[in-house]
């Protein structure tokens, strides 16, 4: 197998890189108190082409495989701290842009890819509801057909950019009888009557990405508004998981990174007992043990990228891509804080904005639990 990456997959990951270094800093503390999403940084990301990269070229898109992609996530993770604007713009591209290109019909894509694109449009994905988080399928909210359309009522919980979405994908039963069989995707825009979003609500981590709650009240949607077929909605949201667990956590990759130079540089400077604390073995073994953290990551992740590339699917992949990736920055992020010791405890290292991310991780995107539980299936258990 051949793990090395092209001239122009490198030439392109040191321009990710030095845009982020370039555009996507300024008073991130500042933002982070407030909870204000980074509009300034998702602006120059569409200009950049971020939120093109997986689109076609007949849409403005930069049409670049699942692999390059990858790479310029981990890029990003690595030189952006807006964990918070990289979680939004993760939502916003593979859960939102990559099922309307995926499954929408060529008016849906004509109307929404080339806005997304260009960052004229926020998309967000609502799946998740109060009593259905990690029961994905066993959803309340209905969606009964009328005559030239649809009518939605339920409730949403705990969704990733819904406060400042544009469009969101509302996931509904249309048929209780059929179970997961019955669930249907359809595009909804944020003006539609009947549709109610929340202000954003407070989470421990992630602060700069606005997460909201919505609620549908006889939310009348058009026929056309359906993406897919009624019924697919089950297959549309196996499809996009493979995208998100295999590139959203490509940041965290990144992140991993980071935290790795900078504790290898604090190990080296920080001295006690007459000699630089990386001399000692219980901290070189830290150090050591968050870099097969990475490796092991970008192996499982690069598989993903391979598969997808390629056609193919990848549910066993992505999941287990998902756990080791999100475990392991959970993992490698105790690890940073404990090797700064008193001053990993400081807020001026930021080790606690790292710890706080690296545990929603763990949740999102479907939790290290139920990654086990798609594995375990595959083992025919």
């Amino acid at each position: 197998m051949d793990f090395s990456i092209s001239s122009e997959q490198k030439a392109f990951r040191r321009s990710v890189s030095d845009f982020a270094k370039r555009e996507l800093g300024g008073d991130m503390r500042a933002r982070e108190k407030q909870g204000a999403f980074f509009w300034d940084g998702w602006h120059k990301c569409a200009e950049f082409g971020i939120q093109g990269m997986p689109m076609p070229s007949a849409f403005g898109g930069l049409e670049l495989d699942t692999t390059t992609c990858l790479i310029a996530m981990q890029a990003l993770g690595k030189e952006c701290r807006d964990s918070g604007l990289l979680f939004s713009l993760n939502s916003h591209m593979w859960t939102c842009e990559i099922p309307v290109l995926e499954f929408g019909s060529e008016e849906q894509k004509q109307k929404y890819l080339p806005k997304m694109i260009e960052g004229k449009l926020v998309g967000g994905h609502a799946m998740t509801e109060p009593g259905a988080g990690s029961d994905a399928y066993s959803l309340r909210t209905t969606a009964k057909k009328v005559d030239g359309g649809y009518v939605l009522n339920g409730a949403k919980v705990f969704i990733s950019n819904a406060p400042i979405a544009d469009l969101l994908l509302v996931f509904a039963t249309t048929n209780k009888e059929l179970g997961w069989a019955g669930i249907t995707g359809f595009l909804v825009d944020k003006d539609t009557p009947g549709m109610h979003i929340s202000k954003p609500l407070e989470k421990i981590g992630l602060k700069t990405s606005p997460t909201g709650e919505i609620s549908f009240e006889d939310c009348l949607v058009p026929d056309s508004a359906m993406l897919g077929r009624e019924g697919q909605g089950s297959a549309i949201f196996n499809a996009e998981m493979e995208w998100e667990r295999s590139c959203l956590f490509a940041c965290h990759l990144g992140a991993m990174q980071r935290q790795l130079e900078e504790c290898v540089e604090y190990a080296k400077d920080r001295e006690q007992f007459g000699q630089s604390i990386g001399k000692f073995q219980s901290v070189s073994h830290k150090l050591a043990d968050m870099r097969v953290r990475i490796e092991l990551g970008e192996l499982i992740l690069h598989k993903v990228a391979w598969m997808k590339s390629r056609g193919k699917r990848a549910p066993l992949e992505s999941a287990i891509a998902k756990l080791v990736v999100s475990e392991s920055y959970m993992d490698s992020s105790v690890d940073a804080l404990q090797v700064r010791g008193g001053y990993g405890f400081m807020s001026e290292y930021q080790a606690d904005r790292d710890l706080l991310d690296a545990a929603g991780g763990k949740i999102y995107s479907g939790t290290s639990e139920i990654q086990r539980n798609i594995i375990a299936r595959f083992l025919g258990l």
